[in-house]
C-alpha cells in the first residue's frame, strides 16, 4: 500500500508541474496543438528533478538534469508538432523556477532590515545569503540546461536553412 502511494504522490506531481506549465503555456499564448507536448515535457522534467532530489544530489545539479532533459525533448517535439524548441521548453521549464527559495530570501532582507541588533542577525544572515544563492544557481542551470541541448543541436536539427544572397 505504501509502494502505491508513492506511485501516486509522484503521479500528482507530474500532473501539478504540467498543469502549471499548461497556464503559463495559455500565458503565452502557444498554439493549441503544442499544449499536450507541453504538459508532458514538464511532467517528465519535473519528475526527473524530483527523482534526482530524491536520490541524493541536489537542487541545483538536478534541476539542471530535468531542465536538460526538457531541453532535449523539446527538439524532438518541434520537429513532431512544427513548432519552434522555445515553445515547448521555456512554458515546461517555468514549473521549476525556485519561488521558495526568492521567497525565503525576501524574508531574510526583510528581517535583517527590520533590527540590526537582532542576536541571530548573523544566523539570518547565513540563510539569506544561502537561499540567494541557491535561487541564482536554480536560474541559472535553468537557462543553461534548456539552451544548451538546442544550441549543440541547431544545425542537425533547424529545417531548410536557406542563405539570402543579396544581389548587389
Amino acid at each position: 500500500m505504501v509502494f502505491n502511494m508513492e506511485w501516486f504522490v509522484l503521479l500528482e506531481k507530474g500532473i501539478w508541474f504540467g498543469v502549471a506549465a499548461i497556464g503559463f503555456s495559455i500565458l503565452f499564448n502557444v498554439p493549441p496543438r503544442t499544449i499536450v507536448a507541453i504538459l508532458l515535457l514538464s511532467a517528465i522534467g519535473g519528475l526527473t528533478r524530483v527523482f534526482f532530489i530524491h536520490w541524493g544530489v541536489g537542487v541545483i545539479l538536478a534541476s539542471l538534469a530535468g531542465s536538460s532533459l526538457i531541453g532535449i525533448l523539446s527538439i524532438s517535439a518541434a520537429h513532431y508538432r512544427h513548432a519552434p524548441p522555445t515553445i515547448f521548453s521555456i512554458p515546461a521549464v517555468i514549473p521549476m523556477v525556485p519561488g521558495i527559495f526568492a521567497y525565503r530570501m525576501m524574508l531574510g532582507f526583510i528581517k535583517l532590515a527590520g533590527d540590526p541588533s537582532n542576536p541571530t542577525y548573523t544566523a539570518i544572515l547565513s540563510e539569506t545569503v544561502n537561499n540567494g544563492i541557491k535561487t541564482i544557481f536554480i536560474l541559472m542551470v535553468l537557462a543553461v540546461g534548456v539552451s544548451i541541448p538546442m544550441l549543440v543541436t541547431r544545425k542537425t536539427s533547424v529545417k531548410n536553412i536557406r542563405l539570402i544572397k543579396r544581389k548587389n
